[in-house]
């Protein structure tokens, strides 16, 4: 069940009353959505600033921070994003059509 998601997030954004003051650091903590569908973008979820669950219930806006999008995967997980006008395609079916080249130097 593994895969690579990639995004990036709009630093000014970041409430800085939401950053934690750990022992090895400062920490934000975030929360990654993978939804099933991509949007209209191409995007597979949202990355949102986690939200304490008085918050959640008092329905208060979320903060965005950016998008995510697989861009690897086991084929046991999730599909991979679309990439350069190709199709959607599970990490199973790219690895049986690397199979079929036969260009390999041994």
């Amino acid at each position: 069940m593994a895969s690579i998601i990639k995004t990036s997030i709009d630093l000014t954004k970041i409430d800085k009353s939401k950053i934690i003051d750990g022992k090895k650091g400062k920490y934000l903590p975030i929360t990654i959505t993978l939804n099933d569908e991509l949007d209209q973008f191409g995007n597979q979820g949202p990355v949102i600033i986690s939200q304490s669950k008085e918050e959640r219930e008092s329905k208060t806006d979320k903060v965005y921070l950016g998008n995510v999008q697989v861009v690897w995967t086991n084929g046991e997980n999730v599909n991979t994003a679309p990439r350069d006008d190709k199709p959607q395609q599970s990490n199973v079916e790219t690895l049986q059509s690397i199979a079929k080249e036969d260009d390999l130097p041994f």
